[in-house]
Formats: structure tokens, sequence, C-alpha cells
């Protein structure tokens, strides 16, 4: 791996998988890391409290879309990376509020881009050599896989069902756009469903281990029978870290977790290990709790990523099986539930602290 001190503004740094990454880098790397989150619902700062008082740490509360914003902080920062994980994600909302995904994660993204490309063109002919634009995606922009052995490849043609996948796929295409007409040195990665700690409660694994534990009914959307493939949180960062370093600029590297489930044995498999460690003391089990709802439109039925690509050229492989993952899971909801949990379900995460958190913000202008 590329052994070169980075300094790495990562957007999107206080959620589920950017928090992640911030805690991988600052914990196991020398890198010195900047966050940019606008703290929407979706961005919890507790979530970065581990890390928080690393001299290594900057945040900046931001919008991607302010460009005057990007401006100012890529010249106070100066990084050598950038980690392109803000948007928004969740399907559902998109169905609710698509506009908002549209100016987010497509106009938020060529706001970045032409703040990246203004300050990539500012440096040295050695500063140039280290830069690069990672994009993290998802592997929806693909659409749905229509038979039971197919899988993702990096040349697979581009199908989105939801607005949320429609308005990735035109982020993606912005980004490539921008490394090959402005040899802007960008590379896109494409991840399978993700769970793991910090996870926002709105998403299917969360949900069922918070809505279980309150004696609350489980849906499942149709008869539970989408098929993903899981990706356990930790390993997407390590993967995420890989290819930022090591990635080659102008390729696309697909990451997944070699994990397929369909979602009614996710939410039975939850089920079982919270009777092992939680069990309700009628002594019945929370797959009783398991209820069926109307599917939401333009459902995929199945997804699959084929990761041999990032294996076989940068040497990543998840060290999580979805096994081992989800069991890891379930104990840190388990461990956090009167804490980080508690703070997401009322709404005292949304309070701001950076005053007394030990964030270290950058100097002003």
């Amino acid at each position: 791996m590329n052994e070169r001190t980075d300094r790495i503004l990562i957007t999107g740094g206080a959620g589920f998988i950017g928090s992640a990454v911030v805690r991988l880098i600052l914990t196991e790397t020398p890198d010195q890391v900047c966050v940019i989150d606008k703290l929407t619902y979706a961005g919890n700062l507790e979530s970065l409290q581990e890390v928080s008082a690393s001299p290594r740490f900057h945040f900046e509360k931001a919008d991607i879309c302010d460009r005057k914003a990007m401006d100012s902080i890529f010249e106070r920062f100066r990084p050598t990376k950038i980690m392109h994980l803000a948007a928004e994600s969740h399907v559902d909302r998109s169905i609710d509020s698509p506009e908002v995904f549209i100016q987010t994660n497509i106009v938020g993204t060529c706001t970045l881009l032409e703040a990246a490309r203004k300050y990539f063109e500012s440096l040295s002919e050695d500063g140039r050599k280290y830069f690069l634009f990672h994009h993290i995606s998802t592997d929806e922009v693909y659409g749905e896989l229509k038979n039971g052995t197919e899988l993702f490849h990096e040349t697979t043609p581009y199908a989105p069902s939801s607005p949320y996948s429609a308005s990735k796929a035109g982020a993606d295409h912005l980004v490539r756009a921008w490394n090959r007409t402005f040899g802007l040195p960008a590379i896109v990665t494409n991840c399978s469903n993700n769970y793991g700690p910090y996870h926002f409660p709105e998403k299917l694994i969360p949900l069922t281990i918070l809505r279980a534990l309150d004696g609350k009914s489980l849906p499942v959307y149709g008869q539970g029978l989408q098929i993903r493939d899981w990706l356990y949180v930790e390993d997407h960062a390590r993967a995420l870290y890989r290819a930022v370093k090591c990635g080659i600029p102008g390729e696309t590297y697909n990451i997944g977790g070699n994990s397929e489930r369909r979602n009614i044995d996710v939410v039975r498999t939850i089920c079982k290990i919270l009777d092992e460690l939680s069990p309700k003391k009628d002594g019945r089990s929370y797959a009783e709790q398991i209820v069926f709802v109307q599917d939401r439109p333009g459902h995929d039925l199945r997804y699959g990523i084929d990761a041999g690509k990032i294996r076989r050229e940068l040497g990543w492989h998840p060290q999580e099986t979805f096994e081992s993952g989800i069991r890891k899971t379930v104990e840190w909801f388990l461990k956090h539930r009167n804490t980080w949990c508690a703070h997401v379900l009322n709404g005292s995460y949304r309070m701001e602290r950076l005053g007394n958190s030990g964030f270290h913000n950058l100097p002003g202008e």
C-alpha cells in the first residue's frame, strides 16, 4: 500500500460509512482528516467522538452545494486526497422527495468537482502527482439482476430504478466526465449494502434490532424475497482506504461482501441472535413480531457484486462473514441501546456540541 502520509478530505464523514472511514484512518494510519458534513438527520457527531480529540482531525460544518465554502476549505486544508461520501441515501425518502436527492447527489457532486478541479489546477506538478478524487457510490446504479447467478461487474450497464439510484448514477457519470474531459484524477467505487455499528435506524438491520427490542412489529416489504449482498461497514472502510491510497485514476472498483441473503432471512437471523443474547421474559421468539407490508414502488429483487477486480488489483477482501458481522452488529446495538441509539431515537443527537467536543476546526480565512 502507498505509505505516503496524506491529508484526506472526507465529505459526509459524520454519516454511517463516512464515520467508519474516519475512525479507521485516525486509529490505524498517520494521515490527517478533514470532515465536511452538513449535519442533516443522518449526520451524527457522536459517531466520531472516539477520535474527536485527535490533533489530526478537523471538522467543518458545510454544504457541498456551497461553492464558496468548498473553495475556502480546499484552500485552508490543502488536501492530497478527496473521499466523497456526502449523499442522500435512503430509497424510501427519495420516492417521497426526489428533488432533495437531485440537489445533493448531483448538484452537490458537480459543485465539489469544480472546487476540486480549481484546486488541482493550482497545485505544483509534484502535488498533482499524488492528488485523487474518490467518489463512493452504490451497486444500485446497475439496477436489478434478473437471475440467480448473474453478478454486477464494473462494466455492467447502468439501469437505476429509484430516484436515489438515478441520482447516484448521475454523480458517477459526472466524476468520470471530469476525469476524461478535465484530467481530474478520479476513481469510483460501487458498494453493496452496508451494515454494522452506528447504522442509522431507518435502515433494515438497525430498524429490526431496535424495534424487536421495543416489542414492536418488524415490517418486511412484500414477502421479504429481495436479495442483497451484505458488506460489514468496517470491511468497506478498509476497502475505501485501500482504494484511495492505491487506486488508479480513471478506474472503477466494485466492493462487495460475498454474502447474499434474502431480506426475510436477514430479519430471522437477527431475531435468532436476539433470542440468544437478549431473550424475552415470556420465552417467545422475536420472529413472532415479523409482519409483511406492501412492497415499495420499483423495488429491485436482487443485487450481487463481483468484487474480483479490487481483490486482484488492490489486494482487498472482506474480513467478516455475514454470520460474524451480523453478530457483532447485534452485540453493538445491545451495548449502545441506551446511549447512541437512544440519542438518535429521541433526536438529542442533533444538538451540536462542537464547542466542547474536542473537534478541531480549520483556521479561518
